[in-house]
């Protein structure tokens, strides 16, 4: 049989770790900080509850990856399910906005489903830009459920390279 010992640094030793007491101990804590209204208060800014009680549409924040290469700043964004038609990209300033609605696809009614999981409904992302970016030249495409918006640096940023003279 195994058990489990905590340790203690400064030299205080091994001893065994008596959870359930300890686990006890923690909720005992958590209860009398939060009493059930504060929690229900948390639940309610956290969804933004309306003063009905009704919840408002929720968004979905897809998966996305930036990154630069020598001459431009580069987003891609995981939008399986969608299609171009979708979407609406949009840059105002070093902020790139990213809107859109995913759709079902077939016609369920919800108690036919055992499992829902994929997400429907609004679509939005906002990235706030890194560098500066030519916001006349930017291109986006759409290809087997990944945006890509490429956006060119802007001359400044570039970076240049410098020859060195032999003397």
């Amino acid at each position: 049989m195994t058990t489990v010992v905590r340790w203690r640094p400064m030299g205080q030793g091994l001893e065994p770790w008596v959870g359930a007491r300890e686990i006890g101990d923690i909720q005992s804590e958590v209860n009398r900080l939060f009493d059930q209204s504060e929690v229900n208060r948390l639940f309610d800014t956290f969804f933004r509850r309306s003063a009905q009680g009704a919840l408002p549409e929720r968004s979905w924040a897809p998966g996305a990856d930036m990154y630069e290469t020598k001459d431009e700043l580069v987003i891609k964004v995981d939008l399986p399910g969608m299609t171009e038609k979708d979407v609406q990209v949009s840059i105002t300033g070093d902020l790139l906005s990213l809107k859109g609605q995913r759709m079902e696809s077939e016609a369920v009614k919800p108690e036919q489903y055992f499992r829902a999981e994929r997400w429907t409904g609004r679509v939005e992302r906002t990235f706030q830009l890194p560098i500066p970016v030519q916001t006349d030249n930017v291109r986006a495409s759409y290809r087997d459920g990944v945006l890509t918006v490429t956006l060119p640096k802007v001359e400044a940023v570039k970076p240049k390279e410098i020859k060195i003279d032999v003397l």
